[in-house]
């Protein structure tokens, strides 16, 4: 369906051409056909698929209207800062002709042009949601007065913590039968589809392009290791493959700390995300991920769904998740938006038990390749301690020397007793 075959006002019409839209996407096409009649919508959609358009062209031709007296002013509210730039540029582009005062509002900046902004009155607000509740809290941004709603990637909305936000900007708007709301996400799990019914006025629910179970576009590998090499075999794909980019995914947090020390420490600039960060010190490094101020990010599950990062080259699941669901969630962090991806991912013995439900859930066999010898590569990290300083070097030993991996027991009683002549038993290396 051609975007000129909707009953648009002529001016937006123009805008749209200009744009260049001609064929709507199918996200564009059923979600209009709800919300131009003044429907809610809860949509999962990818990005990628065009939904920016889809409410922002419902936006621009309610204001042009001008026949709802709930009218007032747009709130569209997004995870970070980089997508509420990105709405803006294209709300700007649509607006050319059209005369409307749209403004930007995210943390990480001055409180004085953003609260000029709001002063002088805006009609349509983009935010993130911290920035958002401060300007509300101070009597700025109006939230009586915001006649459409928008939830934009709602499932990173939520995995990225700001869920108590998120219903504290909802709590203090009016009711949902005397405003327009629309709710946008990659995956219409439990918490999105709780909070569309709570707080949308009878929504539809569109559900299309759902995380691909089966991705076209990503190359899936499957590894059987034991768990102790693992690291070695993840170094050797990274030095093989030489990704430019890479998330890696754990089951634990103490994984995660653990992994991304050992990575950073072998050459791969590499930061980790897990839940028990301060919500702050995670926006940052996501932020900082995304911006490419370094490559290699480890995450648990909290990231597996928040996380959309331009021409992501690769996916690793280290550990196979526990959640069968979340191996698509993970994989389809890459692959995003028309690109080429790869996931890889390990089945040891601590969670191979996982990889039947997975490729149950999937509907295929995930293809397994053999880790020969040369794919292990050389833990540099061992001749560390976390702190970066050089481990103390082992004192020579005539005879049978001990191997790595060799029980301190095998030593004679009388140098195991000696506690003064071991690093580890020292009192700078405790036991």
């Amino acid at each position: 369906m051609l975007f000129t075959e909707l009953n648009l006002s002529p001016r937006l019409q123009r805008a749209i051409a200009e744009r260049g839209y001609t064929e709507m996407t199918a996200v564009q096409e059923q979600t209009l056909a709800e919300t131009l009649r003044g429907a809610d919508v809860a949509v999962q959609s990818q990005t990628g698929t065009g939904k920016t358009a889809a409410f922002l062209v419902t936006l621009f031709e309610n204001m042009l209207r001008g026949e709802s007296g709930k009218w007032r002013t747009a709130l569209i509210i997004v995870p970070t800062r980089e997508l509420a730039v990105q709405i803006e540029g294209e709300a700007r582009l649509l607006n050319r002709h059209l005369g409307f005062s749209i403004g930007c509002f995210y943390g990480g900046v001055g409180y004085q042009g953003q609260e000029s902004l709001l002063r002088k009155g805006v009609d349509i607000a983009i935010g993130t949601p911290g920035r958002l509740l401060d300007l509300s809290e101070k009597g700025l941004l109006k939230l009586k007065e915001i006649g459409v709603l928008v939830i934009d990637e709602a499932d990173r909305l939520f995995d990225m913590g700001f869920l108590p936000d998120i219903k504290k900007l909802l709590q203090k708007m009016t009711p949902r039968h005397v405003r327009q709301s629309m709710l946008f996400s990659a995956t219409l799990n439990r918490v999105s589809r709780k909070i569309a019914v709570e707080y949308l006025n009878q929504p539809v629910f569109i559900e299309l392009t759902p995380e691909n179970m089966t991705v076209d576009t990503i190359t899936q590998e499957l590894y059987k290791v034991k768990s102790h090499i693992k690291a070695n075999l993840l170094l050797g794909i990274l030095e093989k493959e030489k990704p430019a980019s890479a998330l890696i995914f754990v089951n634990m947090r103490h994984s995660a700390y653990k992994l991304a020390k050992k990575l950073d420490l072998n050459g791969y600039p590499c930061r980790h995300l897990s839940g028990d960060l301060p919500q702050v010190k995670r926006l940052k490094i996501i932020e900082d991920f995304m911006a490419g101020k370094f490559s290699f990010l480890v995450a648990t599950d909290v990231a597996a769904r928040g996380l959309h990062i331009e021409g992501l080259a690769m996916v690793v699941n280290y550990d196979l998740p526990q959640d069968f669901e979340n191996y698509v969630h993970r994989i389809g962090r890459t692959a995003r938006a028309g690109n080429t991806g790869k996931a890889v991912s390990f089945a040891c013995e601590k969670f191979g038990e996982h990889l039947y439900p997975i490729e149950s859930f999937i509907g295929m066999k995930i293809p397994e390749k053999a880790a020969k010898f040369d794919m292990f590569a050389t833990d540099k990290s061992l001749e560390f301690e976390f702190t970066g300083r050089q481990r103390h070097p082992q004192p020579a030993r005539s005879g049978n020397s001990q191997m790595p991996g060799r029980s301190r027991n095998s030593q004679t009683p009388a140098r195991r007793n000696d506690r003064s002549r071991r690093p580890w038993g020292s009192a700078a290396h405790p036991a």
